[in-house]
Formats: C-alpha cells, sequence, structure tokens
C-alpha cells in the first residue's frame, strides 16, 4: 500500500510541476510588449491612445469600443469581445483574423511569446491598475 501512494504522490508532484512549467510568464510578457507593442500602444494607469488604442481592460472588451480612437471599419464590426483564446489568434496573424484591420504588426509566430503577452495583457483592468 505505501508503494502505491509514494507513486500517487509522485505523480501528483509531477503534474504539478509541469502545470508551472506551461504557465504563462508575465515578466516575458511584459518584455514582448515593451519590445513588439509599446511603440503603438499603452497599457497601466495614465494610458492614453497613441498609433494604437490603449489597451487596459482588453480582455472582456468588445474590439472597437475604445472611445476617442479610430478604428477600421473591420475592427469596428467585427463582434469580437476579447478573451485569451481570440486575442492570442488575433496575435498569431492580426490580418487574418479580422481582416481589414489597420494594424500593421504581422503578428507573434511563437505560441509562448502569444501566451506570454496575453497573460501581462490581461492583469490590466478597465482603469489600468493591475486586477
Amino acid at each position: 500500500m505505501s508503494l502505491k501512494l509514494a507513486c500517487m504522490a509522485a505523480t501528483a508532484a509531477w503534474i504539478a510541476s509541469a502545470a508551472g512549467a506551461f504557465a504563462a510568464d508575465v515578466a516575458a510578457g511584459e518584455a514582448i510588449f515593451n519590445q513588439k507593442c509599446k511603440v503603438c500602444h499603452a497599457i497601466g494607469e495614465g494610458a492614453k491612445n497613441f498609433v494604437g488604442p490603449e489597451l487596459n481592460g482588453l480582455i472582456g472588451r468588445k474590439t472597437g469600443a475604445v472611445e476617442g480612437y479610430s478604428y477600421s471599419d473591420a475592427n469596428k464590426n467585427s463582434g469580437i469581445t476579447w478573451d485569451e483564446t481570440n486575442l492570442n489568434e488575433y496575435l498569431a496573424n492580426p490580418k487574418s483574423k479580422v481582416p481589414g484591420t489597420k494594424m500593421i504588426f504581422a503578428g507573434l509566430p511563437k505560441d509562448s511569446d502569444r501566451e506570454n503577452l496575453v497573460a501581462f495583457l490581461a492583469q490590466f483592468g478597465p482603469t489600468g491598475a493591475k486586477k
């Protein structure tokens, strides 16, 4: 019986460590934001529209919804409400996910980069404060 318990404990520990290995890395997402996104977008307290819209409260927000930003008709009419899944798809290839978007970014090919970036973006609420 103790061998069975030891195996179960080892399996549980392995599963817990594996889950942590696949968790998104917010710090890596922030680095990606600073390298790839910050030239056009702002996020956090005091963020304002720039070349692109500010990204506070992005998860749960409808496309084309930031007041004062001039969106393409494609973004205004896409009917998308951002969640982690469709944002990941958009970041892979914006023009494929929303044909006609004016976002000129080609996309992030690496799954881990997109997952990390989404985790970074998701931590900001509508006011720019971290959740």
